[in-house]
């Protein structure tokens, strides 16, 4: 039982981080990749390595296993959620220096600014969860301080663009990572 649930925590670790990779092409549209997005990726499979590393060399519990592949399941909600809200906006790759040209606030981002980093951040906690290891920790904080720098450059550019009146209104409304009510 233990390597059928090691087995599923993997592929499913593995198939979300997929949908994440298919949007720095399928989906965001910068024309190249900044290094700050470099450094993210670098984080993202870092944390990956260190996570599969985890689950196959350690005992987890069934019951923090079932729930972690639910989490990271749940993750992909959000994600998806995201990616048809800002389909049209064209958004562009974390770190980009070109001023955004559109406001999305429809779907998840009415309540949530950054939807993306928050969908992120839900999927490396429930994989976290699913290893049962302090260590996992790690990776969970150096993705969350990675997301928030490039949330808050996005900020500051949104702030100095031809929004920055309706952004600032926005914040009012919007959480950064999670829901503001």
């Amino acid at each position: 039982m233990a390597f059928v649930l090691d087995l599923l925590v993997s592929l499913v670790g593995l198939g979300v981080f997929a949908q994440h990779v298919w949007a720095l092409r399928g989906h965001f549209a910068s024309s190249h990749m900044t290094n700050g997005a470099r450094a993210i990726s670098g984080g993202a499979l870092l944390s990956c390595l260190i996570m599969l590393a985890l689950v196959w060399t350690r005992s987890q519990p069934i019951g923090a296993q079932i729930a972690g592949i639910a989490i990271m399941l749940a993750s992909l909600t959000l994600f998806w959620s995201a990616v048809r809200a800002s389909a049209e906006a064209r958004l562009r790759f974390a770190f980009d220096e070109a001023l955004p040209q559109s406001l999305v606030t429809i779907g998840p981002y009415r309540r949530i600014r950054h939807p993306f980093y928050a969908s992120y951040l839900v999927f490396w906690l429930g994989w976290a969860l699913s290893t049962w290891s302090l260590w996992s920790l790690l990776p969970v904080i150096l993705m969350a301080v990675l997301y928030t720098i490039a949330a808050r450059y996005e900020e500051g550019l949104l702030g100095r663009s031809g929004m920055a009146e309706a952004y600032t209104a926005y914040r009012q409304q919007a959480g950064l990572f999670w829901p503001k009510f």
